[in-house]
């Protein structure tokens, strides 16, 4: 029971269309604006990596580009891509703080306003 991607020439938005079997002979009709127009489009794929394979990507150094270590945002997105390869819930919690962290822009003592 195959789920083919689609993209439709009419409105150009993405859809997944399911099929019962890999006989049926259906043309496919966008689900947007119902128009047949519809090209098959490749489909996102996920790929089993081991836990080895895994922990060999994050000790790689060129996927740490971005870190800075004194900026709370970049160890933020650090994080959270740390805790997405490993697969590990961190908890709503830290998620929410994280999401806080790279939405706020705190103020440095340098911005502050002084009295005169």
């Amino acid at each position: 029971m195959p789920v083919y991607e689609y993209r439709c020439g009419d409105c150009q938005k993405r859809s997944s269309i399911f099929f019962r079997s890999l006989q049926d002979k259906i043309r496919p009709v966008c689900p947007f604006c119902n128009h047949g127009n519809l090209n098959r489009i490749f489909s996102r794929f996920a790929m089993v990596r081991s836990e080895e394979d895994r922990l060999h990507r994050l000790a790689d150094p060129s996927r740490w580009g971005s870190l800075d270590e004194s900026d709370p945002k970049s160890i933020a997105q650090f994080t959270k891509r740390m805790g997405k390869e490993m697969g590990e819930e961190m908890g709503d919690d830290f998620d929410q703080m994280v999401d806080k962290e790279l939405e706020t822009d705190k103020m440095s003592p340098d911005d502050s306003s002084s009295e005169d």
